[in-house]
């Protein structure tokens, strides 16, 4: 009979977001019949993690003991003892020697006053006694929240109990404040109260990404991506915190601009500020002259006027208000909520003179500029003139971020008849946020100032902010073109920037390669006319680009054309450039060694610029290459930092899915290679981006084949097929589907459409010289062939693929060249090849050897575990000759038809057939149905019949 006591409501599952580790680590150490020690600061989340565990590991146990106090109770004796066996103690009482019985009874109910120092012994042992007695009927589970509360008395008895357990079926799950310092070793002293074997494990803060799915399931939707950076920046990732800021944000009235601090509510001012009041009122202020600092150091307090600082931070020090700095002069809040609750407590005046005293005592010429602002108020050009200085010192620096803060304060100091004007300060600002990847802050820009501009240079502008923050979603801005070619006019210089933008349009929402061309064209010219180099370079790089996918023959001179001098330093960077175009060309190319250098190049200098959605491209980029030369771990590495990147910025994020899908699929697990494939191509629907979802859908069929669904396969990549068709795509090395659909269409039979996606792709692959193309189209032909019966020349043609897919560095395709040559040999069925009449295949694991020598070393996981699994198949059962009456009347099958008809005669269940064949059970049935209708017979036994050389009736 399972036993609960004391159950709490079951935990939501958006409540343990961010905490996959900790949970793998904990079952893993429960699993083993361990138990689990969590631990971290307050609100961090230990008590939601315990309460999920929980729920997991109860209903495991037989009986199940919780406990758990509040600071209000640590003085009570025995409370937790009596929570814990309160309710069962009538169950073990009648097993308990009579002295141990009267003394957890006195502790439990009260009467009789017993005492550790009076009963010490025979309380230890009772509570020992009990745990063995719950345990000798079932599996118990003891679940304690917030041990630090727990009373003395309780933690004794129970520490007493775990360490002398030994091998009884006792699991103990528990949850302990500790403090913000990861170096700390508080926990220690708690694990002396848990079993030997206890692991004890850090609730660390949450990342940005996971704060912001935090917000969004708790219905804190519509937060700028901005905000939620500051959210997790005060909180300090803090799931409590967040959620507490996120409430306070929604409650305001009016939202803080950029630079202006959060709304801390009065829950967490109260948390972390009740202990301010016993600091002197000086002492205070130096406080708060520090949390107005960006990094504030003694030197600087002292500086700014403060001349106490010493003493007065060490005294803060003492109560918790600031970390200890051993090693370094800084100045560090315990926790980044004491700064933000301390500055928001201050009132206007107090805040302006703190940053009055910091606009002199900074160092760095930024944060003078922005201390100056915010010491200030109303409109001064001197000071917008500062802080533009200030914006473009930190955009040199790579800060754009920083620069799009600072941008925005100088448009709050202009006045409206300066030059730029503050709409022009708010427009380079928004552009700022673009490059710094927070494209909701630049689009909330452009529309305000849409909202009362009338000179259509800075309205076209805007549009452009508008159209770029959209990302890949610009078929949710379509409406904007017509309005940003009317504010345009005739002005060749606006016209060229609204038509590169339309060029996009045409390939994102049109899937119209031809016009995209054709208006990047246009936009060059417009560009060159009014001597706007940035633009024209722009386009240049598109209509080199598009060139590209297409397979047109001036693909080259564009590039070189866009690659001429005199070049922008930072669009030379950018990922829509002309750097990023030749990058795409080399890779086309197998250029492998120029594209790795190309990118690593531009990633270093994005970096250094703070270009946040180039940083995303290129560092895709880099895991390609390493997927193309078969260092799948690398590759694998690389996907998941872009994709995280990805996510964490909202930029990107269904190329980086797909990029990252077929990483898993070469190197890491299969099912989540299929599941980011269909997420891309989710977010390709939804965009309207047509280019996108043939690569999300390219990548899913990759995954397919990989995973053994062949069928799955060629409904994926005929879509593909049909979807580059009607956008105008010819270059097969952009996507590189073709060999893996003819490959499927030979498992499920379709001969005669494999050879026609070889001879279309390889007429392709010839005119453009793609080498790599041309050797997997070869592999894949030699499946062709072996399936019409050619078994010797597809031999041959599959050893010439791998000897030159090996001499292009073609590290996991020469790799799959290996296992094709081998599977043909031992186990044509695999392949979708019958195999022959008379020769036997080549048995054992001997014959895949150079394959998995070649997986192993590109790191090649799973095709290495297909390797492995089918070497270690046992050999097949030597069958009797079919009779030739059955050969003929099977010679007009298709070739799966007359495959599974072939294993049907050896005896073979449809289940094996299936493995044998890598199809699914429902194809093999549909199969058959067409193999009876075709041969005339009705059943299973007809076809042994048939093997047997019997006519059927």
């Amino acid at each position: 009979m399972h036993r609960d006591f004391k159950e709490p409501g079951r935990p939501r599952p958006d409540l343990v977001i961010g905490r996959e580790e900790l949970f793998t680590a904990a079952r893993e150490q429960l699993a083993r019949g361990g138990s689990v020690l969590v631990h971290g600061s307050a609100g961090i989340g230990k008590s939601t993690v315990l309460r999920a565990l929980a729920a997991e590991y109860d209903t495991t146990a037989r009986t199940v003991l919780r406990c758990s106090a509040t600071e209000s109770e640590s003085h009570l004796p025995f409370l937790a003892l009596t929570d814990l066996l309160g309710l069962v103690v009538d169950e073990v009482s009648d097993q308990l020697p009579a002295p141990q019985r009267t003394a957890l009874e006195s502790a439990l109910t009260g009467r009789g006053e017993s005492t550790l120092q009076r009963d010490g012994l025979a309380l230890r042992l009772a509570v020992l006694s009990a745990l063995r007695a719950l345990a000798a009927k079932g599996p118990v589970l003891i679940v304690a929240d917030d041990l630090q509360w727990l009373d003395p008395a309780s933690v004794e008895l129970l520490g007493f109990a775990a360490r002398r357990l030994g091998e009884m079926p006792v699991r103990m799950l528990c949850a302990v404040r500790t403090s913000t310092d990861p170096q700390g070793h508080e926990q220690d002293r708690y694990l002396r109260a848990s079993p030997p074997d206890t692991l004890a494990l850090r609730v660390t803060p949450l990342s940005r990404a996971h704060v912001a799915e935090l917000l969004e399931n708790r219905g804190y939707t519509g937060l700028p991506r901005s905000t939620v950076r500051d959210i997790h920046r005060t909180s300090g990732g803090n799931p409590l915190f967040a959620l507490e800021l996120g409430r306070a944000l929604a409650d305001s009235p009016t939202p803080p601009r950029p630079g202006e601090p959060l709304p801390v509510p009065t829950s967490l001012r109260t948390l972390v500020l009740n202990r301010l009041d016993m600091l002197p009122a000086e002492a205070r202020r130096t406080l708060l002259v520090a949390s107005a600092g960006a990094r504030p150091t003694l030197a600087l307090l002292r500086a700014a006027g403060r001349e106490d600082a010493e003493a007065e931070t060490a005294r803060a020090v003492e109560l918790g208000l600031l970390a200890p700095e051993r090693e370094s002069p800084g100045v560090r809040f315990a926790h980044p909520l004491v700064s933000a609750a301390l500055y928001a407590e201050a009132t206007a005046q107090e805040r302006r003179a703190a940053h009055a005293a910091l606009s002199t005592a900074a160092v760095d010429p930024i944060e003078r500029a922005r201390h100056l602002a915010l010491s200030t108020t109303g409109a001064d050009p001197q000071v917008a003139a500062r802080l533009g200085e200030a914006a473009a010192v930190a955009r040199d620096r790579g800060a754009p971020s920083v620069a799009a803060e600072l941008g925005l304060l100088a448009a709050r100091h202009t006045p409206a008849d300066a030059a730029p004007s503050p709409d022009e300060r708010r427009l380079q600002a928004a552009e700022d946020a673009l490059t710094a990847g927070e494209n909701d802050l630049a689009r909330d820009i452009a529309r305000e100032v849409l909202g009362r501009a009338t000179e259509p240079a800075e309205r076209v502008r805007a549009w452009m902010v508008v159209i770029e923050a959209a990302g890949q979603s610009i078929a949710e801005v379509d409406a904007v073109y017509p309005q940003a070619l009317a504010d345009a006019g005739d002005d060749p210089r606006l016209l060229a920037l609204v038509h590169y933008q339309l060029a996009w349009r045409a390939l994102v929402i049109d899937g119209d390669f031809a016009a995209g061309r054709a208006e990047a064209a246009c936009s060059a010219e417009l560009a060159a006319r009014a001597g706007d180099r940035r633009t024209e370079l722009l386009a240049l790089a598109h209509q080199a680009q598009v060139e590209t996918l297409m397979g047109h023959p001036d693909a080259p001179a564009t590039i070189k054309k866009a690659l001429k001098e005199p070049q922008d330093p930072k669009l030379a960077c950018h990922h829509n450039g002309a750097g990023a175009t030749r990058f795409r060309w080399l890779m086309m190319s197998d250029q492998f060694g120029d594209a790795r250098a190309t990118a690593t190049a531009l990633l270093r200098e994005v970096r250094r610029r703070g270009m946040v959605e180039s940083e995303v491209h290129y560092v895709r980029f880099l895991a390609e290459i390493e997927l193309r030369t078969g260092h799948c771990g690398r590759a694998l590495d690389l996907a998941r930092e872009g994709y995280g990147l990805a996510r964490d910025s909202g930029i990107g994020e269904g190329a980086s899915a797909m990029l990252t899908s077929l990483a898993e699929a070469a190197g890491g697990d299969v099912e989540r290679a299929q599941a980011l494939a269909r997420e891309a191509a989710e977010h390709a629907e939804q965009d309207g981006d047509l280019m996108y979802l043939s690569r999300a859908l390219g990548a899913l069929g990759h995954a397919q084949l990989v995973a053994g669904d062949a069928a799955g396969t060629v409904r994926s990549l005929r879509r593909v097929r049909e979807l580059e068709e009607g956008l105008g795509v010819t270059d097969p090395a952009r996507g590189r589907w073709q060999a893996d659909l003819a490959e499927a269409l030979v498992r499920v039979g379709e001969i005669a459409e494999a050879q026609d996606v070889i001879d279309v792709t390889r007429q392709r692959a010839m005119r453009l010289g793609r080498e790599s193309i041309l050797a997997v189209l070869d592999r894949a032909e030699a499946l062709v062939r072996a399936a019409q019966g050619d078994h010797d020349a597809a031999v041959r043609q599959l050893t010439s693929a791998q000897d030159r897919l090996a001499r292009l560095g073609c590290g996991l395709e020469e790799a799959r060249a290996a296992y094709a040559l081998a599977r043909l040999r031992a186990l044509p069925q695999s392949l979708g090849v019958p195999a022959r009449p008379g020769v036997a295949p080549v048995p054992g694991p001997a014959a895949y050897d150079e394959a998995a020598r070649l997986f192993r070393r590109c790191r090649a996981l799973p095709w290495l575990r297909q390797v492995e699994q089918v070497a270690a198949a046992p050999a097949p059962v030597p069958q009797p000759a079919i009779a030739p009456s059955a050969l003929d009347a099977l010679a007009g099958l298709a070739a799966t038809e007359r495959q599974v008809a072939e294993l049907v005669m050896e005896g073979a269940t449809n289940r094996e057939i299936a493995g044998k064949l890598y199809i699914s059970v429902k194809t093999v049935e549909a199969t058959l149905t067409r193999v009876y209708r075709k041969l005339g017979i009705r059943s299973r036994v007809d076809i042994v019949r048939l093997a047997a050389g019997h006519r059927t009736n």
